[in-house]
């Protein structure tokens, strides 16, 4: 089956569906131990043209489409997405290329794909897990509403050293109705 042909247009950037064409670019700016210290360790480092066409590959006839590129004039620059997609916890997961930090473009796809999960993807709820280490992930969370849940002390090896998982949720409005309400 053929994923639907998906495009959301932020500010700078625009988040679509995968092409084998990206593979490239993927790997240029994913190849990089900043970005793989902030994920976890499946993530490969460094990370080869084979990774990124394993990956592509297994993302490219997704229906419905739950992991995009975030493409910056033309060029996938990082990715936005969710895994555990139809269990009891869906987890978003992102990550962009070092050199667009610090402006804006991944809390805007952040916002963006949120809103699309819980719109599209009929999510109710989607969370987030965050190395201790990791403050701008935290903030970027926090400035997409999502509010931080708990801290698990000790709960997350990342490259070798153990570390404390903040855990970040965000719940659709109608769920949030149906919770304040219920006695």
């Amino acid at each position: 089956m053929t994923a639907i042909k998906m495009e959301l247009q932020g500010n700078g950037f625009t988040l679509r569906n995968w092409q084998l064409t990206d593979a490239p670019a993927l790997q240029k700016h994913a190849d990089n131990v900043n970005i793989a210290l902030c994920l976890l360790d499946r993530f490969p480092s460094p990370y080869t043209l084979a990774n990124a066409g394993f990956f592509i590959n297994l993302k490219i006839n997704e229906n419905p489409a739950t992991n995009f590129p975030i493409v910056i004039d033309g060029e996938v620059c990082g990715v936005v997405g969710i895994d555990n997609f139809g269990e009891d916890e869906p987890l978003i997961g992102y990550w962009l290329s070092e050199q667009y930090w610090g402006k804006g473009i991944v809390t805007g796809a952040v916002i963006l794909f949120t809103d699309y999960a819980l719109k599209i993807l009929g999510i109710s709820q989607l969370n987030a897990h965050v190395s201790g280490r990791n403050m701008a992930s935290m903030r970027v969370l926090q400035k997409a509403g999502y509010i931080k849940a708990e801290v698990l002390k000790d709960n997350l090896f990342l490259r070798g050293e153990l570390l404390d998982k903040h855990v970040y949720t965000h719940i659709a409005q109608k769920q949030l109705q149906n919770k304040r309400y219920k006695a």
